[in-house]
């Protein structure tokens, strides 16, 4: 587990990173140029629950005009793209993590949290990924399989496979918790630094649903 750099520490290094690349590219030609709605609290209650849609959120375009190439309807900033290129690898990993539970666990509770979690995951990562669509950035692998807060590495994939019953719960709750944990901080940073209003009220909603998740899984 990687417990020593946390949340909005990695968003902002991330961002940093993104800008220099950015500045070091060169201008694009792309409109979003110029790399984690009000939501009811009883909304976000159940692990069953996902953001909305970005289609739903405010400032969030009608998709692509019949030209081509999709055009944000709100700038983007370092910090959207930033989270939107974290928050997917990570909530793929964190899919694939729960689709193990059935076959692995030896919990009931274990194996209906992951029952119930791993559609609104799903839910989330369409998300994720619709709005870096709107972005103008296409999807990159470069965080997958790093070692970095809430990412489930190749390593750790690997231990869970080899273990089972009471081992693999103990596994999948640590991996899970850390997911969440994560998700939530670098959330709150693209909360407070982001500048898409669909894309910030998103993770908005993803940190509401994750903490409730989180708050089951408490020891």
């Amino acid at each position: 587990m990687r417990a020593s750099v946390v949340g909005v520490p990695v968003l902002a290094v991330l961002t940093v990173l993104l800008i220099s690349r950015c500045v070091a590219a060169g201008p694009t030609p792309h409109p979003a140029a110029g790399h984690h709605r009000h939501v009811p609290a009883t909304a976000v209650t159940s692990p069953r629950t996902s953001p909305l849609s970005p289609a739903a959120l405010p400032g969030a375009s009608s998709g692509a005009p019949s030209g081509g190439a999709a055009t944000p309807s709100a700038p983007f900033n370092a910090t959207d793209l930033a989270w939107l290129q974290l928050m997917i690898p990570m909530t793929e990993q964190s899919v694939r993590l729960l689709e193990l539970a059935p076959r692995k666990t030896s919990d009931p509770a274990v194996a209906r949290f992951a029952a119930e979690a791993v559609s609104a995951r799903r839910e989330t990562l369409r998300g994720l990924r619709d709005l870096l669509r709107r972005a103008g950035v296409p999807q990159s692998r470069e965080h997958e399989g790093h070692d970095m807060p809430g990412m489930t590495t190749p390593a750790d994939f690997a231990a869970l496979d080899r273990a089972d019953g009471a081992a693999f719960d103990r596994l999948f709750t640590e991996n899970a918790r850390e997911y969440l944990t994560q998700s939530v901080l670098v959330a709150k940073g693209e909360g407070r630094s982001g500048a898409d209003p669909a894309t910030r009220a998103f993770a908005a909603a993803t940190a509401e649903a994750h903490a409730g998740q989180l708050a089951r899984l408490a020891p």
